[in-house]
């Protein structure tokens, strides 16, 4: 907003800047994980066996088998179109969505799976490293924002018009 004087008390500076503060949090994180999950890296065929196995033994034999062995290419492939939309302002919030939605899963088997949120690599140092695990919960808090800060770009959850009726598809 600006005062009477025509300065800048910050507010609008914070609006217009915010949304690219909140774009390059997850892109570096997705980006700065690719080279670990396309090169077959011994940290990324760790995480992905170990959520193989875990499918396994719930009873996912063959969604557990594919996890391990394609799982890291998948999921870098779909962090890898998120960050693209993301960068992209006509795109930026479809990119929050798919990034919302891959870094769920991740946070999902951090927690509920034996990976942990301290995930304790082989040859690591006892009790686990939880780097993964915050950045994931950090990038998927961004990208939520994004989703709050371009949420008319989606039908039927813009702004009210007339009797208060939401204007799109129920």
């Amino acid at each position: 907003m600006r005062s009477a004087i025509g300065e800048d008390t910050g507010e609008e500076t914070m609006k217009k800047y915010l949304p690219y503060v909140l774009v390059a949090v997850p892109v570096f994180v997705f980006l700065q994980s690719l080279p670990f999950k396309f090169s077959g890296a011994q940290e990324t065929i760790y995480i992905f066996d170990t959520i193989g196995a875990w499918l396994t033994d719930i009873g996912l034999g063959g969604i557990g088998d594919v996890f391990a062995r394609y799982g890291a290419y998948g999921v870098g492939s779909v962090e890898l179109i998120a960050s693209i939309l993301l960068l992209i302002p006509a795109t930026r919030h479809i990119g929050a969505l798919v990034g919302v939605g891959v870094l769920s899963g991740a946070i999902f088997f951090h927690l509920f799976t034996p990976l942990g949120v301290a995930v304790e690599f082989p040859g690591a140092a006892p009790g686990g490293e939880p780097s993964l695990f915050v950045m994931a919960v950090i990038a998927w808090l961004a990208q939520a924002a994004l989703l709050f800060i371009y949420r008319d770009r989606f039908p039927g959850c813009g702004k009210k018009q007339g009797s208060g009726a939401v204007v799109g598809p129920l």
